[in-house]
């Protein structure tokens, strides 16, 4: 049985997400546990921009989804991401 914690994020759910979310939130929408979604925040190589609030950390929901290549407008960006063929 798959954890919630283990599964992604859809669409709809990153799109809803506030102006900053929490490194968990984040590892998900990535396909990381928590640990690792830590582990990567500490050492400074998460993927996307994190703030250090306090003792804690938040990530710019903008930046998360700039990283996933996802706008409201764009539909899927995985099925966008991959080479176009020329015209």
């Amino acid at each position: 049985m798959t954890t919630p914690a283990a599964q992604g994020l859809s669409r709809t759910e990153l799109l809803a997400l506030p102006a900053t979310t929490d490194v968990e939130t984040a590892g998900r929408a990535f396909g990381l546990g928590r640990t690792t979604a830590y582990a990567l925040a500490r050492s400074g190589e998460f993927p996307c921009a994190i703030v250090r609030a306090g003792r804690g950390y938040r990530v710019v929901t903008a930046d998360l989804l700039r990283v996933l290549r996802l706008t409201p407008d764009n539909g899927d960006a995985a099925a966008d991401a991959g080479p176009r063929a020329a015209a």
